[in-house]
């Protein structure tokens, strides 16, 4: 009887076991749901409004012979085939696994192949790559936005021709306020994104389907050898029409940025169930369409519109580029934040717009500078067909990069064998060095442009990187060894002051020069005593139980080590109230000591080429002091300045 009773009162858990299983159950999937939808509505922005300028840039490379079936249908196949291999097996299937604890992007690939501790040291090759494939997609940041809206304001041509003069001061309009509203942040916006982004891909995807249905023969483009058959046709256009086709895969690299955001599964769930079906049908239709209409091979996407409803595709174009620009936008902020917290460029704001999503954040530097390039790029080149030239080498110099990286990952993480990694590889390599090459044709019809700005933004990284190196090793020179500092402290010190004294410092194991100013001119010390160091990771995020460690070094000083991710937000203040629950009650009320160093080259023997120096020392004057970097309380910060010769 026990056991019947036993078993009765066990079965009512049971079931709500089962029930609760399956509210987890909807729960989860309700969750996948929506990070399919945000996925859609960021991840895909780029690539999904490629098909406003793409197809008709590829096709407009073969001037008279543009209309030739032949051609139609290679270029079809052609930006297929590297829809399939470049974005669906190399992006979706493979670099996607390559995460670092959920992060993606060029930065965090880097990070996951670098050895630990080379953040603070020497330029390895790996970085090099990394920090060169990073650079340029600023260049892609700046680019983006400018074609992507111009190709969709383009599209008032079509309706009204005498609106031609017009493109670009609404244009510029649009960036403007695009900008504009990045402070404040994209939480209340990204609610719509979703919804906007899937009615683009059905309408593109309907589109497609109708020029299809003019023209069925199109759907010879699945076969390969269409696109073979038309590069050999037009052997001295081939290179510029394979560079052109390159423009199908801009955003390719977001999948991968934009990882953290939503996850591997969201992403691949909307990539081959709308994403990937929807630019086919429009790539396809485009071509059905020129193919019916060989005396029109200008603007195909609009072509394919019926007359009423050109005008709503318009906004609706318009609408999906801001969105597009707005998602590569979000993802450099991200990029600058984590090549902050990389020591790859100096310290600046970085605000954080919303308290639920830690990727969105707002950098009005980078913001506004994007801004001023931006519009300076529209008001250059004027027409997406101008721009068109511009674009796309940047973005596959950063593919191949990601290629060779993601070599490493496969033989030093995932163990793969070499044969296997080394014919995988090989095979992304020779496709991305073929992008490459051929947008390599355009640099001087515009290709030049990404590759200014992202050789300025390589020097200003590398220049950082070497500089504050350099800083760090003059810093250790000047300072002392913590033992020996100890062993005379108490000879030194006349006056030991009620309180807590933090002292923020690089130099860990090292007492830093404003201790020692403080001990050996002043003669007075606090009678606690905080040597804080913070370090940063190559996680994007510490776990909280890893983030603080606390060492007694003897004479009321105890050293704490700040260790957080290159995600994550440096807050001192609230690593203090940690080592308060730790049982060390008087880190509850300090004063803060931050150095603040007056660099000088040295006459001689420097350790910074004057090109180094230049560069070094302007971004440290411009620079966010520590004190706002860190965090602290203003009224409690004590900044001390000295000089530094490096």
């Amino acid at each position: 009887m026990a056991v019947v009773s036993e078993v009765a009162a066990v079965s009512p858990v049971a079931e709500r076991s089962g029930e609760d299983h399956a509210d987890e159950h909807r729960r989860h999937a309700a969750s996948t749901r929506a990070l399919v939808i945000g996925a859609i509505g960021v991840v895909f922005g780029d690539i999904g409004t490629s098909p406003l300028y793409a197809y008709q840039a590829a096709l407009g490379t073969l001037g008279d012979h543009a209309a030739e079936p032949v051609n139609v249908i290679g270029i079809a196949s052609l930006i297929f085939w590297a829809l399939a291999i470049i974005v669906a097996i190399k992006y979706v299937a493979v670099v996607l696994r390559a995460d670092n604890d959920g992060e993606g992007g060029i930065l965090a690939l880097v990070s996951l192949v670098t050895k630990q501790g080379q953040f603070g040291g020497k330029l390895t090759p790996l970085l090099i790559l990394g920090v060169v494939g990073a650079a340029l997609l600023y260049g892609d940041g700046a680019i983006t936005p400018a074609i992507s809206v111009l190709s969709a304001i383009e599209g008032l041509k079509v309706e009204a021709p005498g609106m031609a003069r017009w493109v670009v001061p609404i244009t510029v309009a649009i960036l403007f306020g695009l900008f504009w509203v990045q402070k404040r942040g994209t939480g209340a916006l990204g609610v719509m994104f979703g919804p906007i982004m899937i009615a683009w891909f059905l309408a593109i995807a309907a589109l497609g389907a109708r020029g299809i249905a003019q023209a069925p023969q199109v759907l010879a483009a699945l076969d390969p050898r269409h696109a073979a058959r038309m590069l050999m046709h037009e052997p001295t256009h081939a290179f510029a029409v394979f560079g052109l086709a390159f423009l199908a895969l801009t955003g390719a690299e977001a999948l991968y940025a934009d990882l953290g955001h939503f996850g591997r599964r969201p992403i691949r769930v909307a990539w081959f169930a709308l994403i990937f079906p929807a630019l086919v049908l429009n790539y396809f239709g485009q071509s059905g369409w020129v193919l019916t209409h060989p005396g029109a091979t200008d603007n195909p996407f609009f072509k394919l519109v019926p007359t009423a409803l050109v005008l709503p595709m318009v906004v609706l174009a318009a609408v999906a580029t801001v969105i597009a620009s707005q998602a590569l936008i979000s993802g450099v902020f991200s990029m600058t934040r984590q090549a902050i917290s990389m020591r790859l460029l100096s310290r600046m704001a970085v605000i954080p717009t919303s308290s639920q999503a830690y990727g969105q954040v707002y950098v009005p530097f980078v913001n506004w500078a994007l801004a001023a390039v931006t519009i300076l790029i529209v008001f250059g080149f004027r027409t997406s067909d101008n721009l068109a030239n511009a674009y796309g080498i940047a973005v596959s110099a950063t593919m191949l990069a990601t290629t060779i990286l993601l070599f490493r990952v496969m033989r030093d993480r995932w163990h793969w064998p070499l044969p296997a990694a080394s014919m995988t590889i090989g095979a992304f390599a020779v496709i991305d060095a073929g992008f490459l090459a051929a947008n390599s044709t355009k640099l001087l019809d515009g290709g030049w442009l990404p590759l200014a700005i992202g050789a300025l933004i390589v020097m200003c990284m590398l220049s950082w990187r070497v500089g504050t190196s350099a800083a760090h090793s003059a810093l250790e020179d000047s300072s002392m060894p913590i033992d020996q500092f100890l062993a005379h402290v108490e000879e030194k010190v006349v006056a030991r002051l009620p309180g807590c004294a933090v002292f923020v410092t690089r130099v860990g194991g090292r007492v830093s020069p404003i201790i020692l100013h403080q001990v050996f001119h002043n003669r007075v010390l606090h009678e606690h005593v905080v040597l804080l160091t913070v370090e940063l990771s190559r996680l994007p995020r510490v776990p909280p139980q890893r983030r603080v460690a606390i060492t007694e070094i003897g004479h009321g000083f105890i050293r704490v080590v700040l260790t957080v991710g290159f995600m994550q937000r440096v807050d001192v203040a609230t690593a203090l109230r940690a080592c308060v629950r730790l049982g060390y009650p008087f880190c509850g009320d300090v004063h803060f000591y931050i150095a603040h160093e007056s660099l000088v080259r040295r006459a001689t023997r420097s350790r910074l080429s004057r090109p180094v120096w230049a560069v070094f020392n302007v971004m440290h004057r411009l620079g966010l002091r520590a004190a706002d970097y860190f965090h602290l309380p203003a009224k409690r910060v004590l900044e001390v300045g000295y000089r530094l010769e490096v």
